[in-house]
């Protein structure tokens, strides 16, 4: 008889939970559903050889979250280009890896946030709050160098993480972006908003703003 590899099994119940919750919702989703998605026996209590609780399904997967998120963060952090465009088009498509990276478990977090703040919190907190206050970071030390004009780096951070969060949130929840753009469209303009929020010189042949 082949022997189930414990870590494997661990790894199938916590992806399955998380599949489940996402598409069912956490309530809707009993620990005999769960067991049943991994070909386990739905009676057989084997989801708590690996976790004690359904809940506990939850922490762990936010926990591996918030690892492999802070180490997508790092990579970012460590090759921002030296072009403000540039680093506004990374800073973009680092947002969307955020959200796009566990999806489901992002679909969860805007259901149940309520329900289970103290599991949420540290995920807002340790990825989607970051990414604001990275971003007024580069914007605050963009002003210190002079390439960039804002009277608030923080407030202006806001407005930009927050349109390029609503572009996937958007789309994991209803399946339609804004103006059911396409994504490098959509990149495209709000890289220009950006650069003229923030008072970057243009481009060459473009005209500047007025």
């Amino acid at each position: 008889m082949a022997r189930t590899n414990p870590g494997v099994t661990r790894r199938r119940i916590l992806d399955e939970a998380i599949r489940l919750f996402a598409l069912r919702g956490y309530d809707a989703t009993s620990v005999t559903d769960i067991q049943q998605a991994c070909g386990l026996a739905g009676g057989s209590g084997a989801l708590y050889k690996h976790f004690p609780s359904k809940q506990a399904l939850l922490e762990t997967a936010v926990r591996r979250n918030l690892g492999t998120m802070a180490l997508r963060r790092q990579e970012v952090v460590e090759r921002v280009p030296d072009d403000p465009r540039e680093a506004l088009r990374m800073m973009a498509r680092a947002v969307w890896d955020v959200i796009d990276g566990d999806r489901d478990l992002v679909r969860i977090m805007l259901r149940e946030f309520t329900t289970f703040p103290e599991i949420f919190e540290p995920m807002w907190q340790g990825v989607l709050a970051t990414l604001y206050r990275e971003c007024a970071t580069w914007i605050e030390a963009q002003r210190a160098l002079g390439v960039v004009k804002v009277a608030d780096p923080e407030a202006t951070a806001a407005v930009l993480i927050s349109s390029l969060t609503y572009f996937p949130l958007l789309d994991l929840l209803i399946g339609h972006t804004p103006g059911d753009l396409g994504r490098e469209a959509f990149l495209a303009a709000w890289t220009e908003h950006a650069a003229r929020t923030l008072a970057l010189s243009p481009r060459p042949g473009l005209p500047r703003a007025r």
